[in-house]
C-alpha cells in the first residue's frame, strides 16, 4: 500500500509540473506574439555588415572579386569599320513583326529584325511584343514595345543604320487587317540567302511583309566573314539601342546601390531553371515530382512543332552528366564554397521565375544566408509603379465540375454495355483549392494544358519587367555565376545575354562559365563522400555509446 501511495504522489507531482510548463509556454506565446518581426534582407545585411552606409569600402579578395588581368586590354566596339552608307529614304518596303516568347527571346529577335531590315533595305516598323500587348491586360500607358524599351532612343540610335517607324502608314493598315500582305515564319537558323531569295521578291512586290518570330530569333547567330558589318550591327542594337525605359533603369540602378551600400561586393546568380530549357535538353528526371510531367508535356509540344528532332523519353541523368542540363542550386552553393566565397557573401538571385519553386533554393539559402532578390530590395510600391495603373481583372476562382443530372446518369447507365455490369467506381474526391499548387494544377484534372487566364497573361507581362531589373543588376554585379549557359547554341538564354553585355562593357569583369559536365561529377562525388562521412561518424558515435552502456552495466 505504501508503494502504491508513493506512485500516486509521483504521478501527481509530474502532472503538476506538466500543467505549470503548459501555462508558462502559453503565457510566453501570448506576450511574445506581438513582437514578431517580418524578415528583412536589408536588416540582415546590416547585421552581417555593421558598416552599412559608410563610404569606406572593405578590402576585397582579388582572387574572388578582382578583374581578369588577361582581358583588361580588350576594348571592343561595335562601330562600323569600313564603308557604311546611311540607309536610303526610298526603301524596298516595310517589315512588321510579331515577337513571341520571354525576355531573352524578345531581345535576341529584335537584334535579328534590325539586321534583316538593313540587309533587305527595308523600313522596320517597331516590333510588336506579344506578351505586352493591350490584350494581355497591361497598363493603358504603354504600347507593346514601350512597355519594356525606350522607343525614341531605339529610333534615334539606329538612324544611321535602318529606317524605323512607329507604325505602318494609314493607307496600309486596313490592308494588313485584311491579311493581304505575305507573312513568313522564319526559324532561328534562317540564312541570309533565305531572305534575299524568298522574302525580298515578295517585299518588292507587295511593299509590306510580315514576320512572325517564335524561336527566339529569325537569323542564324554566326554570319559569314563577308557580313561582319551586319554582325557589328547586331552588337549596336543589343548593347546601345535597346535601352530600357527610364523608370526601369532608375529602379535597377537603385537596386545596385542598395546592394553595395554595405561596402561589400555582390555576386549575381541566375539558376537557368526554365521550363522550355529543361524540356528542350531533356532534363525532366531532375525533379521526380509533378514538374517532371510538366516538362515532358512541354517536350512533347516541342517535338510536335518540329523544334526537337529527338524522342520524348531520354536519359536525363546522362544528359546532366554531359553538361546539357542546368546546375541545381545546391551544386552551385557547393561550387561557390569550394571557390572560397564565405557564407556571408551577398548573392543576388536573378530570374523572374524559377521552375520548381522556392523549395529548390533551400540548400543554397542554407549555405549563403544573404541570398536576396528584387522582392527583398524593392518595396511593393516601387514595383507596382513600374507596371502602371491596370484595370481590375476577375479573380481565378476554382470551380468544381457541375454534377450530372438524373437523366444523364440513366443515359450513361444504358450505354455502359451488356449485363452483368461491374459496380460503378466510387465518385472522385473533389480537388480543393488548397491542393492546387499554382498555375500547374491543371495536371491533376486533365491531360491538356489549358489556355492562360487573363491574370496569367498579365503576370507574364510583369515578368518582362522583373527580368529587365535582374538584367541591369546582373550586368553591374561584381561577379556572375550562371546556372546554365548554352554558349550561343540553340535558343537564347538570360545568362548568355548578360555574359555578352558584361564582356562588351567590361571584358575583365569576373564572369564564371563553369563546365557543367565536370561540375556535376565533382558535386556528386563530394555529396557521396559527405554522406559516407556522416554514416561513419554516426557509426562511431553508436559504437561509443554501446561501449559506455556496457561499461555502466
Amino acid at each position: 500500500m505504501a508503494f502504491k501511495s508513493k506512485i500516486k504522489w509521483v504521478a501527481l507531482f509530474v502532472l503538476t509540473l506538466s500543467l505549470a510548463s503548459l501555462v508558462a509556454h502559453l503565457s510566453m506565446t501570448k506576450f511574445s506574439s506581438m513582437n514578431l518581426v517580418q524578415y528583412s534582407a536589408k536588416e540582415a545585411l546590416s547585421h552581417d555588415f555593421p558598416n552599412t552606409g559608410s563610404p569606406l569600402k572593405t578590402r576585397r579578395n582579388k582572387r574572388l572579386w578582382g578583374a581578369v588581368r588577361s582581358l583588361e586590354s580588350l576594348q571592343p566596339h561595335a562601330n562600323p569599320r569600313s564603308s557604311y552608307p546611311v540607309p536610303d529614304e526610298n526603301t524596298n518596303g516595310f517589315i512588321y513583326a510579331k515577337i513571341f516568347g520571354g525576355f531573352e527571346k524578345i531581345r535576341s529577335s529584335i537584334c535579328d529584325l534590325v539586321t534583316i531590315s538593313r540587309l533587305l533595305n527595308a523600313t522596320l516598323v517597331i516590333p510588336e511584343i506579344q506578351q505586352s500587348t493591350r490584350s494581355k491586360g497591361v497598363s493603358y500607358k504603354f504600347k507593346s514595345f514601350s512597355y519594356l524599351y525606350d522607343e525614341e532612343q531605339f529610333i534615334m540610335l539606329l538612324k544611321n543604320d535602318v529606317n524605323i517607324v512607329k507604325s505602318l502608314p494609314e493607307y496600309l493598315k486596313a490592308a494588313r487587317r485584311r491579311s493581304e500582305f505575305p507573312t513568313f515564319k522564319p526559324k532561328n537558323s534562317a540564312s541570309p540567302n533565305f531572305y534575299v531569295k524568298e522574302v525580298l521578291p515578295n517585299l518588292k512586290k507587295a511593299k509590306v511583309v510580315g514576320l512572325i518570330v517564335t524561336d527566339g530569333g529569325c537569323l542564324k547567330s554566326i554570319l559569314p566573314p563577308s557580313m561582319s558589318e551586319f554582325q557589328r550591327l547586331r552588337c549596336r542594337v543589343a548593347f546601345h539601342a535597346l535601352q530600357f525605359r527610364p523608370e526601369i533603369q532608375i529602379l535597377g540602378l537603385r537596386m545596385v546601390e542598395r546592394l553595395r551600400a554595405s561596402g561589400q561586393p555582390f555576386l549575381a546568380y541566375h539558376p537557368g531553371l526554365v521550363r522550355d530549357t529543361l524540356a528542350y535538353h531533356g532534363c525532366a528526371e531532375l525533379f521526380q515530382d509533378v514538374h517532371t510531367e510538366l516538362i515532358q508535356y512541354r517536350r512533347a509540344q516541342l517535338i510536335k512543332q518540329g523544334i526537337i528532332n529527338d524522342s520524348l523519353s531520354v536519359d536525363s541523368h546522362s544528359r546532366r552528366e554531359n553538361g546539357s542540363c542546368p546546375l541545381m542550386p545546391e551544386e552551385v552553393g557547393l561550387l561557390l564554397r569550394a571557390l572560397g566565397y564565405p557564407s556571408k557573401t551577398i548573392i543576388y538571385l536573378a530570374g523572374s521565375k524559377t521552375f520548381g519553386g522556392q523549395r529548390l533554393l533551400i540548400p543554397l539559402r542554407a549555405l549563403f544566408g544573404n541570398l536576396v532578390d528584387r522582392t527583398t530590395l524593392c518595396s511593393k510600391t516601387e514595383l507596382s509603379d513600374l507596371v502602371g495603373p491596370e484595370a481590375p481583372l476577375p479573380a481565378d476562382i476554382f470551380r468544381l465540375p457541375l454534377p450530372k443530372s438524373e437523366q444523364q446518369l440513366i443515359d450513361q447507365w444504358k450505354k455502359a454495355g451488356p449485363r452483368p455490369r461491374p459496380l460503378p467506381p466510387p465518385p472522385d474526391r473533389p480537388i480543393y483549392q488548397h491542393e492546387k499548387e499554382g498555375w500547374y494544377a491543371w495536371i491533376l484534372e486533365k491531360d491538356k494544358e489549358p489556355d492562360p487566364s487573363p491574370m496569367e497573361h498579365r503576370m507574364q507581362a510583369h515578368r518582362l519587367i522583373w527580368d529587365a531589373l535582374d538584367y541591369i543588376v546582373s550586368v553591374e554585379a561584381d561577379a556572375l555565376f550562371p546556372g546554365f549557359n548554352n554558349d550561343g547554341s540553340g535558343w537564347p538564354d538570360f545568362s548568355g545575354l548578360v555574359i555578352g553585355q558584361r564582356l562588351y562593357e567590361r571584358a575583365s569583369s569576373r564572369t564564371y562559365r563553369p563546365d557543367r559536365s565536370i561540375c556535376t561529377k565533382c558535386c556528386s562525388f563530394y555529396i557521396y563522400l559527405h554522406a559516407i562521412q556522416i554514416l561513419l561518424w554516426n557509426s562511431v558515435d553508436h559504437c561509443h555509446n554501446i561501449r559506455i552502456f556496457g561499461r555502466n552495466l
